[in-house]
């Protein structure tokens, strides 16, 4: 039953954000402003990661671009000029998708951010 709670509750999301990215798409892209967090799990189960960051990347504006090995969870968000907003999300997706990690306690103001979000490196072209 919360499996099906938690694909609605993500369904909306996905609205939501996708509203978000057409406004200001339409709007010239003015509020834009990429940042790339390091998220700290409180998920233990691949399963339960693998839907997390799939999740993420289904929602538009935002992409789990890589797993690091002391469990942290790199995330893109192009609405990143408040990071800890980000964070916050992420948290209450978190928990939305697995309830019992509130009572985990995880210190999201020690959580790193790169902001603005690192650019690529461009290889010359020989």
């Amino acid at each position: 039953m919360h499996a099906l709670k938690y694909v609605f509750w993500l369904v909306w999301q996905i609205v939501l954000a996708s509203n978000t990215v057409l406004v200001d798409t339409l709007k010239g892209n003015k509020s834009m402003d990429p940042c790339v967090v390091h998220y700290p799990l409180r998920l233990s189960k691949d399963w339960q990661i693998t839907a997390f960051a799939v999740s993420i990347t289904m929602t538009p504006g935002t992409m789990s671009i890589g797993l690091r090995e002391d469990h942290t969870l790199l995330v893109h968000a192009v609405y990143g000029s408040d990071p800890r907003a980000v964070l916050d999300d992420l948290a209450d997706m978190e928990a939305t998708m697995v309830p019992s990690v509130r009572q985990i306690n995880h210190d999201l103001d020690a959580a790193r951010v790169e902001h603005p979000a690192p650019v690529p490196e461009r290889k010359e072209s020989p």
